[in-house]
């Protein structure tokens, strides 16, 4: 849920794309990493790197110039990433 798609290209020197969602709980989180990673693997696209775990709550795939980060809504909240980016060009943004 709440999924944003920045372009950071302007404002970041490790990525060009942000990938930022939600989870509702540590086993939706792992869920949705696990689908991100199985689906892009199947096309020849593997992760560079993975930090957290689902019961952190902030789970970080870095696949080169796409980071995806998969938040519990209390951890995106308490780290306002989204404000923290908020220079970065909205692409897609679902709520």
């Amino acid at each position: 849920m709440d999924i944003s798609l920045l372009d950071v290209r302007d404002v970041c020197t490790f990525a060009s794309y942000f990938v930022i969602c939600s989870g509702e709980s540590a086993r939706q989180l792992r869920a949705i990493c696990d689908e991100i990673e199985q689906s892009l693997k199947k096309n020849g696209v593997r992760v560079i790197h993975r930090e957290g775990t689902s019961d952190s709550g902030w789970m970080l795939y870095d696949y080169g110039d796409v980071v995806v980060h998969v938040f519990a809504p209390a951890e995106r909240d308490f780290y306002q990433f989204d404000e923290l980016w908020h220079k970065g060009i909205p692409v897609v943004r679902i709520l």
